[in-house]
């Protein structure tokens, strides 16, 4: 990958599976960095602080992995994902920067702002990602991740109806996959 990402070894390879998939952001800043925890989110995209000062185009961001993650009262540490489902994940978040890329720095920081205090639009930011992935043929990553959270046992019912209220079903990705094939096929 190119100088303009920083990947800790640990996560390299799935970091790169899913970068693969995005190849406009070859030349765009990204660290990626593990963190302790992040409230109510296992990743995290977002632009730096310094980003809000540049123009677009030299716009840096941050994917904040949350190092551990909660299911039912008990923690796992985020490596120990499957691999797939890490790619998903690490998919989703850079379907964010994509939506990120070409808002201005005011675009930016309403949507921020929106995203803190606005649960309608959590849902269309949220959303918007998961569209960005699949646009991007991320999907088997995406509706793996999307079964891994809702097939699994343990994993609180608060946690599932999050995912079911914020992000798209896996029925909605097949249907941006059905539209997509058809635009290529035309």
């Amino acid at each position: 990958m190119p100088k303009y990402h920083i990947i800790p070894d640990s996560i390299k390879t799935e970091v790169e599976t899913a970068l693969n998939y995005y190849p406009q952001l070859k030349n765009i800043h990204i660290e990626f960095k593990f963190k302790k925890n992040i409230k109510k989110s296992t990743m995290q995209a977002r632009p730096t602080f310094d980003s809000f000062f540049k123009s677009n185009k030299n716009r840096k961001f941050l994917i904040l992995i949350s190092e551990k993650f909660k299911i039912s009262d008990r923690e796992f540490s985020t490596r120990d994902i499957p691999t797939d489902i890490f790619i998903g994940w690490i998919g989703h978040e850079l379907g964010h920067i994509m939506d990120y890329q070409d808002r201005s720095k005011l675009n930016l920081i309403w949507f921020g702002l929106k995203y803190l205090f606005s649960d309608n639009h959590i849902v269309e930011a949220e959303r918007a990602a998961d569209s960005f992935a699949v646009k991007h043929k991320m999907e088997h990553y995406i509706l793996k991740t999307k079964n891994f959270i809702l097939d699994h046992a343990d994993i609180s019912e608060n946690y599932k109806n999050r995912i079911k209220r914020y992000y798209l079903s896996p029925e909605e990705i097949m249907v941006l996959v059905e539209e997509r094939n058809k635009l290529i096929k035309e």
